[in-house]
Parts: structure tokens; sequence; C-alpha cells
């Protein structure tokens, strides 16, 4: 029997946050870029459940979640506080809860800094598996003072689900006999994979839900999705064979800046390009990398119009100037005709290494 648990913090850095900083207990609170009064040109990173209340969610623009808050206020209601974050104090907490995990099953996979997979089936029954994620849970509760959601299931996709079902500080236990019926319900976005455009492609036929979406055959929706068609059909009906990956390795590192303002200033952008490949490159001699075979710049215009670009090099370097000399050369066609013919402010360039050894 197999049995794996989805252990998933609640607002994890917005939660950090109010245990740190009593002055914020208890009020809507926001990680993430300074919104400068409805200014501000980055992202929510995360919001507490107070906050979210209001309509502001991880990735939602900050000035968005500022027009939220002054809104929210215009009612009579708490406004938004607005925190920038520490991402070094995120990571220190996320490893003692993951030490936590790993001293109480022997398979675990670190999915990101606040979610993780254990593979639960060692304990022989969903009984025990449940006193398990209560035992869990209570730990980081006691240890760290923040409350964990977690889901029970017969495999990754089923857990995953469940553990969003009773946040926060929710278990939600779903038995191989009952996935089918208990995806059902839910809409075709909970299914991971499916995306605003495939929701909306969907929607258009009519469907909306689960149960909706598995009228469709193997090879219907194989006709419609392509490769994927086939093991969305199997998702569909909660099968998921997925392993848990316990050893992790970087496929690619990289970074983006959004500017405080869009620019065309070549010597600026060029200027904020090095910092960022230099950041770059202290991720990749932190992380104990060799070498990197390929560069890629990413440039969003001022209409939000992006562009990716990469050059792979003849052999693997492991220096930093030549990381810089070959993301300017891919971003120098952006300063005329050749990526920008209409000569378009930028508003966020990023630089990436791939092809990692």
């Amino acid at each position: 029997m197999r049995i794996i648990a989805h252990i998933d913090m609640d607002a994890f850095f917005a939660a950090i946050e109010e245990r740190d900083n009593p002055r914020v207990r208890g009020l809507p609170l926001v990680v993430g870029a300074d919104p400068k009064e409805g200014k501000g040109r980055g992202v929510v990173s995360t919001a507490n459940y107070k906050a979210r209340a209001y309509g502001i969610r991880s990735a939602l623009p900050v000035s968005t979640a500022w027009r939220l808050s002054e809104e929210a206020k215009q009612k009579g209601l708490p406004p938004v506080v607005f925190m920038i974050g520490s991402m070094r104090k995120y990571g220190e907490v996320s490893r003692r809860i993951m030490a936590i995990l790993h001293a109480h099953a022997e398979h675990v996979e670190e999915a990101s800094v606040d979610e993780a997979y254990i593979d639960l089936s060692f304990t022989g029954s969903y009984a025990k598996a449940i006193a398990l994620c209560k035992k869990i849970k209570k730990e980081i509760q006691k240890k760290e003072r923040l409350t964990a959601s977690a889901g029970l299931g017969p495999n990754k996709l089923i857990a995953k689900i469940a553990s969003d079902r009773q946040k926060p500080d929710g278990l939600t236990v779903v038995r191989e006999e009952d996935a089918e019926s208990f995806l059902e319900p839910l809409s075709i976005r909970t299914i991971p994979g499916v995306g605003p455009k495939t929701e909306q492609k969907f929607n258009k036929l009519g469907i909306h839900t689960i149960k909706e979406m598995k009228r469709f055959s193997r090879d219907e929706l194989s006709e419609l999705m392509g490769k994927w068609g086939s093991a969305l059909y199997s998702r569909l009906r909660g099968k998921d064979e997925t392993p848990l990956v316990e050893e992790w390795e970087a496929k690619s590192l990289g970074e983006q800046e959004t500017f405080e303002k869009d620019s065309r200033d070549a010597s600026f952008v060029f200027e904020r390009l090095n910092a960022l490949c230099a950041k770059v490159h202290r991720r990749f001699v932190k992380h104990g990398f060799k070498t990197f075979r390929t560069i890629a710049i990413t440039v969003r215009f001022s209409d939000f119009t992006t562009k990716s670009r990469a050059a792979t090099l003849g052999e693997p370097s492991t220096a930093l100037p030549t990381l810089q000399f070959e993301a300017l050369k891919l971003l120098m066609p952006f300063f005329d005709a050749r990526e920008n013919p209409k000569r378009k402010a930028i508003r966020l360039i990023g630089v990436r290494l791939e092809k990692l050894e």
C-alpha cells in the first residue's frame, strides 16, 4: 500500500513575520516588493489569510495589492502591512522544518522552501500514517510556532490537492478508493499542469469540473492536448505514479530585476545586467557547479511583451567575464531594430545559466 503525505506550510513567509513581529500579528500582511504607495513594480511573495480576504494572493502585482488594501481601508477595514522580508531567515526556518520531516521518515522530497512530500507507506495503514502526520504537525508548531497543512493520499497528486482543502492547519485524508469521487467536483484548474489557457479552452466547451472533463476519452484528450493528454486522462481519475525525488539538482540558475522606471538607457541596463550576472555567478559557485554551457537572457518591455534569447558556448566555461560578455551580446539587439524596432522601453531583464555540470 502506497501512502504519500504532502506537508505545506501555511502562508509561510507571512507566518514567520507574524511570529517574529508582534506589532503585525493579527493584521493583514503581505511579504514582497515595496508597494511605494501604489507605484511599486514588484509582486507579492506571500499574503496571510487576512490579506487574502481582500483578494490579495501570491504573484499579484504589488501595485494591485496596494490598491486592494486602500479599498479595504475605505470600508473601515485594517490596511495591509507590507514587508520586504528576508529570504535568508526563511531559508533557515525551512531547513529546520525539513530536518523534522527527515527525522520521521526515510524518504522525503523537499519540493520547495515551504512544502515537501513524505512517503509514509512504511507505516502500513492510514490510521498509523494519520497519527504520524499529526505528530509531525504538532512538532513543527511546538518548535517553530508555525502551522502546516497536510494531505494524505495514495500518490503525490492526491496528497498535494488534499493538503489545500482545509487550510490553515488542516489534515485531509483521501484513500485510494475515494480518490476519483474526491476529485470530481473540483475545478479542472485543481489538476497540476492545467493552467489558465487550458482552463479557458475547456470552459468554452462547457467543461468546468473534473467530472465533466472525464467525458473525454484518452484519445480525445491526446488529440486536444498532445502528449500530455494521456497523462491528464489518468490524473483526472486520481492516478499518479510519479516517484518522490529525494536528490534535487538545479537544471538552471537565474536572477531577474524589475526596474523602478522603464528605461532605454543602454548604459544603465548594461550595468544592471552585469550586476545580475555577478549574482547568478555567486550562486553558481555556492552550489558547487564546475561549468556552464548555455547563457540565456529575458527582456520584458514596457508593454509587458517578453522575449528570451540564449546562446550555447562551444566549450564549457566557469568564468564570470565569459558570462557577462555573452549576456551582453544577447542583450545588445534589444536596443536597435533587430529585437526592438519600435524602440520600446525595457521594464525587466533576467539572466539564466543552463547545462550546468
